[in-house]
């Protein structure tokens, strides 16, 4: 095979998409720290299937139209730092295909390279000896060898075999992996995508497995989306775009990508200067007046479907409605947190979040979720507390994705812990500027220390501290700092190392694992340690860490 279209590319990314689904509870297993918060597997994977809805029923031979679909529905599904990583390699692979209808391996190799430039801008500190450190080695290892007259089949052989042994490198590269003794996650998931690819070119493919029934689980709990299937509004319009003076210019991927974001059963038409519109929303005003920038519309039906769907099981008549509901104006500010409790979300209300979103370890919110959000936040400037560091990413191409268009502006405050947003947050200041808001809340991160507590999946041994299977470990930033079979001894520890003569407050997050006497004993023990400091316990109800730790 010496040249591919669009439709066969559009098998190797399905079959690259199965092949990771097939690994996902290994890579998952990678993770460096012996916690049950591995989810590069599953981050990884919801990522890409939000590539393949995009493409599988598309019958384009055009490779850059495939290779466009698939980068934009990687783009919102993003979830985890593994996960925005991948979406950035194939969006660059994407940019590298621009007005290519089929491609050789040459062709091939610079849209790689593509993909490793894109990916590598934007990540602000890159880290070697991960997936970038992978894709990089076996781009440029296909680069350097590809040939005009090569096959597909060779090409692979190559890009496939590099990365195995640049997989097999990165403990080399990164300390930590070989600490502990595993090659590092997400360049694994890569590598299975890669196999998958491969074996389409080889006149194969490769099919999905049935997992376990509580790896399916797992993996439908992660996906799952933040609203409940809903019938909505049947939208239908014909849009003279223009005129150039008073209206935007039409950008098809930005509009294809925001209806997608604003429901289903998409069908969107280019033709010169009509544009042709058909959505399944839940809010068509929204659809509509995001629509209404780019031109005026020469036809427009609005129906509900819900209506239609109870009367059809009733036999009433069925009412078609065509009337606009007038939104309200948008509010100044808005702030918008990810939450991973009931307990926390009472909190962040408390200290001025508007719209929370649901998320945080094992359950990261893709880059669609965030969008979402944003828009029913409803304000002209937003900001987001990701509140976890494998979600920052997530949230900042979101807040790219709304930039862009101009209409809101959207700022994500960095923060890595759910107590960092606590303290960012009550630091909004509503008559400050949105600059003045985003610099003081950003400064506050720097004045709060993160810790939380959680139990042993493994054996281990990190920087000294011997961990034990089913122990409870003290985590201070990223350091694990201690071991201890009891809980709230291990709380203790951990808040010592925390603990300095500049702290005044320590605030307290109580899983839902713990009991009210476990969480009785730890406030006594430490009121007793530090009576001159102030403490504020409030029960969290997050899962998977016991106590969630902040001192400031």
């Amino acid at each position: 095979m010496r040249t591919i279209d669009g439709q066969i590319l559009k098998q190797m990314l399905i079959s690259g998409s199965n092949s990771l689904y097939n690994h996902y509870p290994e890579i998952d297993a990678l993770n460096v720290f012996p916690i049950p918060d591995g989810d590069t597997g599953i981050n990884m994977n919801l990522t890409l299937t939000s590539g393949i809805k995009e493409i599988e029923n598309r019958k384009d031979t055009n490779i850059h139209t495939i290779a466009k679909l698939f980068s934009s529905g990687v783009l919102m599904g993003t979830r985890g730092n593994s996960g925005a990583i991948t979406s950035q390699i194939f969006r660059g692979f994407a940019k590298g295909l621009e007005g290519k209808t089929t491609i050789n391996v040459v062709d091939f190799a610079y849209a790689m390279q593509k993909g490793v430039e894109v990916a590598y801008k934007a990540v602000k500190t890159p880290v070697e000896g991960t997936i970038l450190t992978v894709v990089r080695e076996s781009s440029q290892a296909l680069f350097d060898k590809v040939k005009e007259n090569m096959t597909f089949e060779k090409a692979m052989d190559i890009l496939v075999n590099e990365a195995t042994l640049s997989l097999k490198r990165t403990p080399e590269l990164l300390p930590i992996l070989k600490e502990v003794g595993v090659v590092d996650s997400g360049a694994t998931g890569l590598l299975e995508i890669y196999k998958g690819m491969q074996s389409v070119v080889n006149g194969g493919f490769v099919e999905r497995v049935d997992l376990s029934s509580d790896e399916n689980a797992a993996i439908k709990a992660a996906g799952a989306s933040m609203e409940e299937e809903e019938f909505g509004y049947c939208t239908e319009f014909i849009m003279l775009l223009g005129p150039d003076s008073t209206k935007k210019k039409l950008n098809e991927n930005r509009f294809n990508s925001y209806l997608e974001s604003k429901g289903n059963s998409v069908v969107f038409i280019h033709d010169e200067d009509i544009v042709k519109v058909h959505v399944h929303t839940m809010v068509p005003g929204e659809v509509l007046t995001y629509a209404q920038q780019f031109g005026e519309f020469l036809k427009l039906k609005i129906e509900n479907m819900t209506e239609q769907h109870h009367a059809l099981l009733s036999g009433e008549e069925v009412v078609t409605s065509q009337d606009l509901v007038e939104e309200k104006p948008l509010e100044k500010y808005a702030m918008i947190g990810v939450s991973s409790g009931e307990g926390i979300d009472g909190l962040f209300k408390e200290a001025g979040i508007n719209y929370v979103v649901k998320g945080g370890q094992t359950m990261n919110p893709s880059s669609e979720d965030f969008i979402t959000a944003i828009r029913k936040a409803h304000a002209k400037t937003l900001y987001i507390f990701p509140n976890n560091s494998n979600i920052v990413m997530a949230a900042s191409q979101a807040a790219e994705f709304i930039n862009e268009e101009g209409e809101l502006t959207v700022f994500v405050i960095p923060s890595k812990t759910i107590p960092q947003g606590i303290a960012a947050s009550i630091m909004f200041n509503p008559e400050a500027t949105p600059e003045e808001n985003f610099r003081e809340m950003k400064s506050a991160l720097k004045n709060v220390k993160s810790g939380e507590i959680t139990y042993s999946i493994r054996d281990s041994e990190i920087n000294g501290v011997k961990i034990k299977k089913g122990d409870y470990i003290g985590i201070f930033e990223k350091d694990i700092v201690c071991d201890n079979p009891n809980k709230v001894e291990a709380a203790i520890s951990l808040v010592k190392k925390m603990v300095d003569d500049d702290s005044a407050l320590i605030t307290v997050l109580v899983g839902e694992d713990v009991t009210e006497e476990e969480s009785n004993t730890f406030k006594h023990k430490l009121e007793e340690l530090y009576v001159e400091l102030d403490f504020d316990f409030r029960k969290g109800n997050q899962p998977v860490y016991s106590f969630l730790v902040g001192v400031e």
